[in-house]
């Protein structure tokens, strides 16, 4: 894999040479760009944003190489790929050893503002909150499908 030429990418730049090179460790930034991680957001290349204020800080995530190990398969991961899952990552209540294995795949810290990083949460949230109402009305049309399957076979 060839360094990544929207920044100077000390992941991609240890792959290929199994070190970081001494240019690279000098002019490496101080943290990834929102506008960087937004660019590795696909199959090939899939970062993740995940953490908050209470644990440390968002920090940026390739977890590219994970993708076909992931118990809960690639496409949660792609859905967030370049984007900030941290909220989707706590919700779905991932065990400490996941948390362990998650360090393997750090980039670096992400380098935004607080303000970016409190709106970041925000859209998340309402993200979350359309996606938590869609399952509920198609649990409720679930149900509904059920009670009257369970109403017309008694009927019969």
């Amino acid at each position: 894999r060839r360094p990544c030429e929207a920044h100077l990418c000390r992941v991609h730049d240890r792959e290929a040479t199994g070190r970081m090179s001494e240019e690279t460790a000098e002019k490496k930034p101080s943290g990834l760009t929102l506008e960087e991680v937004a660019k590795h957001d696909n199959e090939k290349d899939c970062y993740l944003i995940i953490g908050n204020v209470n644990n440390g800080g968002p920090m940026v995530y390739d977890v590219t190489s994970y993708l076909d190990d992931h118990p809960g398969g690639a496409e949660v991961m792609l859905e967030m790929a370049g984007k900030y899952a941290d909220d989707m990552f706590e919700d779905i209540g991932h065990s400490n050893e996941a948390r362990k294995q998650l360090k393997q795949f750090l980039v670096g810290a992400l380098d935004a503002t607080p303000e970016q990083i409190a709106e970041l949460g925000a859209s998340n949230a309402s993200i979350s909150a359309g996606g938590s109402g869609s399952l509920l009305i198609g649990g409720l049309i679930g149900l509904v499908a059920i009670a009257l399957g369970a109403f017309y076979y008694t009927q019969s």
